[in-house]
C-alpha cells in the first residue's frame, strides 16, 4: 500500500534513539512489535520502496496491513528487549514468532529470612518476601556475574536450605576456601549476612571499585602480552556492567481495544436484526471460563455506543457451583451482577415497584427496563423519546485517534457522549453460548423481576443469535455488521475470562513454595496438599501433624516447620 501522509508525517516526528515500535493495523489492533537501537531508521526501512521488491511474502503482508504505528523510547538496546518482549506477550501480535511463550526473562532472588541465604536463579517472581534482581536480558551475562559474586564475597552456592555436617564433608567450594561454610559455625549467621549484603549492593550497582580493580588487571595482563587473560577480564567487565546496569520498570502500556470504522452502522444493524426501534446505548457480554471444573471463573464486559468501555468490566470467582457446569457458572454470574446492580441503586434512588421476590426495584431501573423491554418488544417507550432522540444524535465533532493526532476523514467518528455515572440496566445482554446458556440466565432475570430485559445468546459454531422463547436460531451471516459487533462483545469477554483464570493459575503455581524445599517431591507435595489443603494451613501446623503425614518424620518435619517460618511474611506496621 501507498504511505499515507499520516504515516509520512509521524515519520519525520520518530526520534534516532533506541526503542520499541509497534504497528497497527486498520482496527487498532497490535500486529507486530519490534526493537531498534535507531527507531527513525528502523521505522523507515518498512516504507522504503526497495523493501516491497523482494521476495519476503510475510513482509510484504505486514507492510500491507499498516495502518498507523506507534513507537516508545527507552534508554538502551536491553531495556528494549525487555519491553519488547513484555508487548508481545501482551498483545500476542499476529506477525510475531518470538516471545509469544510464556517463558520470561532471568531474575536473581534471594531471601534474607532463610537460615543461610543463598542466590538462586528464578523467572517468576511472587511475592514471597524475597529480594529480586532483574530481569535481565542476557542470561549468559548474569550467570557469569553470578559466578564472580559467589567468588568474590564467599558464598555459597549449594542447594540444601540448612546444610548438614555431612554435607561440608563434601564441598568442594568449602575446601576450596570460596565459600566461608556458615554452616558449620566458621563464622556466624550475623557475619555471614554482611557478605550477602555487600553483594546485593554489588548487583544493586555498586561495582565501581571491584570494575576499577578488573580494568587494573586487564590493563596489566595486556602490558604483560597475557592477551587471553586480558579478554576474559574484559568479556567479564562486559558482563558487569550489562547485569548491573539500571533499566526503568515498565508500565502497562495503555491501549485502546480495536473498534470498528463506523460503530454507529452497526449499531443500527443489530438494532434492525433485533427488531428494536433504536440502537442499544449499553451492551454487556458475559463468558465463562474453567479447566476441567477447577478455577471456574466468569467476566462481564461493557460496551458504550459500539466501544470497550473497560471502567465497566468485572470479573467474577464462582463460588457455589461444584464440577464443571457451565450453566450453573452463568446463572451464578447474573444472578451475582443484577442483583448487586439493584442493591447499589436502591442506596440511592426511590423505589416504587416489587420483584417476584417482594423487593422494591428502583424507579430509574423500572425506567430504564420498561424502554428496553419496550424497544425489544416494537413497543414505544414509557418515556418521552425526543431527550432520547437528542441523546442519540448529538452534534458531531472532530475525532481524534491513540496518538492524539487528528484522525483521517475516512476514520473520523461521531461525538460519543459519556457513559451516565451510576446503576443503570444494560440495553442489551450478550451471552456467550447457546440455548443452555440463554436459559439459565433468562431464569436468573426473571427472579430478579429484570425479565423484560433483552437478552440474546451467541453460539460459536455459526454465529448462531439465540432469543428468548425462540425455537430457531437467527443467522445473519458472517458478514453481518451486527455479527462483526457481537463478534468483538464475545471476544472481549471471551479475553477476559481467559486471561483471568490463567492469573489465577499463574498465582497458584507461584504460591506453592514447597519446590524450593530440598527433598520434597510430587508424592510428597501430593501428600502435604492433600492432608492440608493449602500452604497456608501447612504453615499454621505443628510438628507433629507434618510428621504424621505419609513420608515425613520428625526431623524432615521440623526442617519444614522452620522452612515455612522464614518465608511467612512480616505484616507491615499498622496492619491488624
Amino acid at each position: 500500500m501507498p504511505v499515507t501522509d499520516h504515516i509520512r508525517s509521524k515519520l519525520g516526528t520518530v526520534p534516532h534513539r533506541p526503542g520499541v515500535y509497534l504497528m497497527k493495523d486498520r482496527f487498532g489492533t497490535v500486529i507486530y512489535v519490534g526493537k531498534a537501537r535507531d527507531l527513525r531508521r528502523r521505522v523507515s526501512q518498512y516504507f522504503h520502496p526497495s523493501r516491497r521488491l523482494g521476495w519476503d511474502l510475510k513482509f510484504n503482508a505486514l507492510v500491507d496491513a499498516i495502518h498507523d504505528f506507534d513507537v516508545h523510547v527507552v534508554r538502551s538496546e536491553p531495556e528494549a528487549l525487555l519491553l519488547e518482549g513484555r508487548l508481545i506477550k501482551e498483545f500476542h501480535p499476529r506477525y510475531n514468532v518470538s516471545f509469544r511463550d510464556d517463558k520470561q526473562f532471568l531474575l536473581l532472588k534471594i531471601n534474607l529470612n532463610d537460615p543461610i541465604p543463598r542466590f538462586t536463579l528464578t523467572r517468576l517472581q511472587p511475592d514471597d518476601g524475597a529480594r529480586y534482581f532483574g530481569p535481565f536480558a542476557n542470561s549468559g551475562a548474569v550467570r557469569r556475574t553470578l559466578a564472580l559474586v559467589r567468588h568474590k564475597f564467599n558464598l555459597r552456592g549449594c542447594r540444601p536450605l540448612t546444610p548438614a555436617e555431612e554435607d561440608y564433608k563434601h564441598c568442594l567450594y568449602a575446601h576450596l576456601r570460596v565459600c566461608t561454610a556458615p554452616c558449620i559455625g566458621n563464622v556466624t549467621r550475623e557475619q555471614y549476612l554482611m557478605q550477602v549484603t555487600a553483594a546485593c549492593d554489588f548487583l544493586a550497582g555498586q561495582c565501581d571499585e571491584m570494575a576499577a580493580e578488573l580494568e587494573a588487571q586487564m590493563k596489566k595482563a595486556a602490558a604483560a602480552l597475557e592477551f587471553e587473560k586480558a579478554a576474559q577480564i574484559r568479556d567479564l567487565l562486559a558482563d558487569i556492567k550489562r547485569t548491573t546496569q539500571k533499566t526503568e520498570k515498565f508500565e502497562r502500556i495503555p491501549y485502546k481495544l480495536p473498534v470498528s470504522l463506523n460503530p454507529e452502522a452497526e449499531l443500527r444493524a443489530l438494532g434492525d436484526a433485533l427488531g428494536l426501534p433504536r440502537e442499544p446505548d449499553r451492551i454487556e457480554g458475559f463468558d465463562i471460563s474453567n479447566i476441567s471444573g477447577t478455577f471456574k471463573v466468569s467476566s462481564l464486559v461493557s460496551f458504550w455506543r459500539g466501544r470497550p468501555d473497560r471502567t465497566n468490566y468485572r470479573r467474577f470467582k464462582i463460588k457455589s457451583v461444584a464440577g464443571q457446569d457451565d450453566f450453573a457458572c452463568m446463572a451464578e454470574t447474573i444472578r451475582r451482577r443484577y442483583s448487586r446492580l439493584l442493591r447499589e441503586a436502591k442506596l440511592h434512588h426511590p423505589t416504587t415497584r416489587t420483584d417476584d421476590d417482594g423487593e422494591a426495584i428502583p424507579a430509574d431501573l423500572q425506567r430504564a427496563a420498561d424502554d428496553v423491554a419496550a424497544a425489544f418488544h416494537d413497543r414505544p417507550p414509557k418515556h418521552d423519546q425526543d431527550a432520547a432522540a437528542a441523546r442519540l444524535n448529538p452534534p458531531p465533532v472532530i475525532a481524534e485517534d491513540t496518538a492524539g493526532l487528528p484522525a483521517s476523514g475516512e476514520l473520523a467518528a461521531p461525538w460519543v457522549p459519556k457513559p451516565p455515572a451510576g446503576a443503570r440496566l444494560p440495553d442489551l445482554i450478550v451471552i456467550d453460548g447457546g440455548r443452555g446458556q440463554l436459559n439459565a440466565a433468562c431464569s436468573e432475570l426473571a427472579a430478579l423481576g429484570l425479565g423484560s430485559v433483552p437478552i440474546i445468546g451467541l453460539a460459536k459454531a455459526f454465529e448462531e443469535i439465540w432469543r428468548p422463547g425462540a425455537s430457531e436460531p437467527l443467522r445473519l451471516g458472517l458478514d453481518h455488521p451486527a455479527i462483526k459487533l457481537l463478534q468483538r462483545v464475545r471476544d472481549e469477554s471471551h479475553r477476559v475470562a481467559n486471561s483471568y483464570n490463567a492469573q489465577l493459575r499463574l498465582r497458584k503455581i507461584s504460591e506453592s513454595i514447597l519446590d524450593e524445599f530440598p527433598g520434597v517431591g510430587e508424592q510428597r507435595k501430593a501428600a502435604l496438599l492433600k492432608k492440608f489443603g493449602s500452604v497456608h494451613r501447612l504453615r499454621l501446623a505443628t510438628v507433629e501433624q507434618i510428621a504424621a503425614v505419609s513420608g515425613f518424620g520428625g526431623e524432615t518435619a521440623a526442617r519444614l516447620k522452620a522452612f515455612l517460618e522464614a518465608r511467612t511474611l512480616t505484616k507491615p506496621a499498622g496492619e491488624p
